[in-house]
């Protein structure tokens, strides 16, 4: 028996964007419809998750939601894995097996990357959308079957089509009920949003509340161009919780990447001004370099339980020379009493 998902459109980090909250609006319009959806965007957008939300808003919730990466599979083996096969149909076919739509049945199966589903399946889909019926591979008899088809395409398949390489007839099947994904680069007023949601779930998930996010760290999110998208601001987040060990998330709990926009394909473009929080002016090195010794001092604090000594031993330090960057940092609360005490009647002596 199938089990729906907990999942709600109310749970879903919407943003402040306008074009985002304009997709909720049309989501929320055509889920009671059986018509078929295309999402496109990016890599790391979103999509599945749209079409998940589309589902679980639908009469079809209580019924199976069936994702399927159509670029993870090759040319001979998508088949199978959409229409299913019989016994014998291959070399290793010794049982009969049901594909992702026999699944799906009384769902919503949603075929992501079918910008890359090659010409001979594209015939076979065009057949599913237009009978409701599938065929498995070494079978004969047709199989009805009842699902919401979901895509989602990472490129334009209107350029694709002039291009000869995706069935016309196929892409206006397609292209019932269209949604565009923005990427995160072009809805920055989402960042801040986006970046919260995801801190506090990884660091609830720790078992800790979410910490003080410092501005230069925030500041570095909004002019970072997150070529990944959502799903790497995810990740970004992700690694922060797992690896931030002070009370507040500096620029050494930030990838390096992120920091100096260090993706691989040359400087980031500058984000327009009125898509920036007003944080500060900018990122000086200064600030980047007074955070970064603020996180390692904290660490080593931390590790050490508080004792200077030991703490500028891990850091390769004199003792007092770490004295003199703990209070320039503002860290003494970091240091234990039994070694503020040792200091103290050391300067008395």
């Amino acid at each position: 028996m199938y089990t729906p998902q907990v999942f709600s459109m109310d749970g879903v980090v919407v943003g402040q964007s306008a074009r985002m909250r304009a997709v909720f609006d049309f989501v929320r319009v055509i889920s009671d419809s059986h018509s078929t959806v295309i999402v496109t965007g990016e890599s790391g957008t979103g999509k599945e998750v749209i079409a998940n939300v589309i589902h679980q808003a639908s009469p079809r919730r209580h019924h199976p939601f069936v994702p399927v990466s159509c670029a993870l599979f090759s040319d001979t083996l998508i088949e199978t894995e959409l229409f299913g096969h019989e016994r014998g149909a291959f070399t290793g076919a010794i049982k009969d097996r049901p594909g992702r739509f026999e699944l799906a049945q009384g769902g919503t199966i949603f075929l992501d990357d079918i910008d890359d589903v090659p010409s001979s399946v594209q015939v076979k889909l065009l057949r599913v959308l237009q009978n409701r019926t599938i065929e498995r591979v070494g079978g004969t008899r047709t199989i009805p079957v009842d699902v919401r088809v979901i895509t989602g395409a990472k490129r334009d398949l209107k350029q694709l089509v002039a291009e000869g390489r995706f069935r016309e007839d196929l892409y206006y099947r397609l292209n019932v009920l269209p949604i565009v994904l923005p990427p995160l680069r072009e809805r920055r007023e989402d960042i801040p949003v986006l970046m919260e949601h995801f801190l506090r779930r990884f660091f609830r998930a720790r078992g800790e509340d979410m910490p003080e996010i410092a501005p230069v760290v925030r500041q570095a999110f909004l002019q970072y161009p997150w070529p990944g998208n959502v799903r790497e601001l995810e990740n970004a987040c992700e690694r922060i919780a797992q690896t931030c060990q002070c009370g507040t998330v500096r620029v050494g709990c930030v990838a390096s990447s992120v920091l100096f926009q260090g993706d691989g394909r040359g400087p980031a473009e500058a984000p327009a001004e009125e898509d920036l929080a007003p944080v500060s002016s900018g990122l000086s090195l200064d600030e980047r370099l007074r955070e970064v010794e603020a996180n390692l001092i904290s660490w080593a604090l931390r590790m050490s339980t508080g004792n200077k000594s030991r703490a500028a031993e891990l850091l390769q330090i004199k003792r007092s020379t770490l004295g003199d960057r703990i209070n320039r940092c503002g860290l003494g609360k970091l240091v234990t009493d039994g070694e503020a005490d040792t200091v103290a009647a050391g300067s008395l002596s």
